[in-house]
């Protein structure tokens, strides 16, 4: 499917573990400059927060943030697939190595939406969007799954998401991210801990 120049990419990164001299913050800040080096304009960037692991107690805490992105002139970028190549270039630029699901890794950049697209279909991102937990940890999804099926239910992504694209309208559930974000637990969010914060306690 292509992506119209000027469509707007949501990405949310996290990273937990170091990759050669660099910290998971440092990861996660060079993977930004990294997104916005060829490809991507980079038109907001959330602050950086502490997150638990997802599963709790999987690994150590992430560094979690998130990106609005659009696609620079004159890149060879034109449909979703290149996107998705493009990501995991930069994934695997930062020692990232694909194993168990949810497993700790250096860098995670996830594709959260491309404006209202949804993809595969409708019946198809219910499936994955209604998957229990135990299904999750084993099924993986053969194609992308637009807008991320999970992103409703997550903190770590809201929290940074709502400071950079508050309005953006999920186009299934007709929400924005405020809203979601409003409609998680409070202990949720509270878990959720900028990263200025969060080295000062």
């Amino acid at each position: 499917m292509l992506v119209p120049h000027r469509s707007l990419l949501l990405i949310a990164l996290g990273s937990n573990q170091h990759w050669q001299n660099d910290g998971p913050e440092a990861v996660v800040l060079k993977a930004v400059r990294a997104l916005g080096e060829k490809h991507f304009d980079v038109i907001a960037e959330s602050r950086l927060f502490q997150s638990p692991s997802f599963p709790l107690g999987s690994g150590a805490d992430y560094i979690n943030g998130c990106v609005a992105l659009t696609l620079r002139q004159g890149t060879a970028i034109v449909d979703v697939p290149d996107v998705l190549t493009v990501l995991h270039e930069i994934e695997a630029r930062f020692g990232r190595k694909r194993g168990a699901r949810w497993a700790s890794r250096s860098l995670d950049l996830d594709l959260l939406a491309i404006d209202g697209l949804i993809m595969p279909d409708g019946a198809g991102y219910a499936y994955w969007r209604d998957l229990p937990l135990a299904e999750q940890k084993v099924q993986t999804p053969a194609s992308l799954i637009l807008p991320h099926p999970r992103m409703q239910d997550r903190a770590f992504v809201l929290v940074p998401l709502a400071e950079i694209a508050p309005n953006w309208c999920h186009p299934v559930s007709g929400l924005t991210v405020a809203q979601m974000l409003a409609a998680l637990p409070q202990s949720d969010v509270d878990e959720i801990i900028p990263i200025e914060q969060a080295t000062s306690l």
